[in-house]
């Protein structure tokens, strides 16, 4: 495993040299679940029902922002050519760079969740449920988005390409997120939506390595 952590330490260590590129995603997240209140108004109980759609949104918005610079660097200088040279399983590699983007752009997100719930009148119960759905679906996003960006290598557009790719397949992790918390609002049991983003969780952790791995040899080729 010392490859893996290598790795993910390199990638914690590039992001702070460039911490706008860590910085940005998160901004962005707070000013687009700020920005609902104050256009929407006082209303207590709309704003608690739009909370977790909007943070939802937000998040999935902020966590794309990064997802180009997850193997774009590597592919122009070179990294990536050596990463698929190496005698360490390429997929292993792709592990800990997307465990390093969930580290950098979803626990971030993770983190301020619940604060940014607290504006929308969210109560404590939603707002721990609204975190935990974030942990689980944030790494889905990471996931998705690396096949993203593995498949859009090197091609010309790729910012609007990855968009059109990833949203679709962003959305049962926004449907079941969001829906987790809406439902416990209304007093019904999440135990089915946490279930679904926790298989969802390890579908993306077991198939998705294996994609990028196909996508990136045949960028490189």
């Amino acid at each position: 495993m010392s490859p893996f952590f290598a790795v993910v330490r390199r990638e914690i260590a590039l992001a702070m040299r460039q911490k706008g590129d860590v910085l940005t995603p998160l901004f962005f997240f707070m000013i687009v679940a700020s920005l609902f209140p104050l256009g929407v108004g006082p209303e207590t109980n709309l704003l608690a029902r739009m909370a977790p759609g909007v943070i939802w949104v937000g998040a999935l918005l902020a966590a794309m922002l990064s997802l180009q610079r997850m193997f774009g660097p590597d592919h122009a200088d070179g990294s990536l050519e050596q990463f698929v040279l190496s005698s360490t399983p390429l997929w292993l590699l792709v592990q800990a760079k997307v465990f390093a983007h969930f580290l950098l752009a979803g626990v971030p997100l993770v983190l301020m969740a619940p604060v940014l719930g607290i504006q929308f009148g969210l109560e404590a119960r939603s707002l721990a449920i609204l975190a935990l759905t974030l942990l689980l679906g944030t790494p889905v996003l990471s996931y998705i988005g690396a096949v993203g960006a593995a498949l859009t290598l090197g091609v010309r557009g790729a910012g609007v390409l990855l968009s059109l790719l990833t949203l679709p397949l962003y959305v049962p992790v926004l449907i079941f997120g969001a829906g987790a918390v809406e439902a416990d609002a209304a007093g019904l049991a999440i135990d089915g939506h946490l279930s679904l983003m926790a298989a969802l969780l390890l579908l993306t952790v077991f198939f998705a390595p294996m994609a990028v791995t196909a996508a990136l040899r045949i960028a490189l080729e």
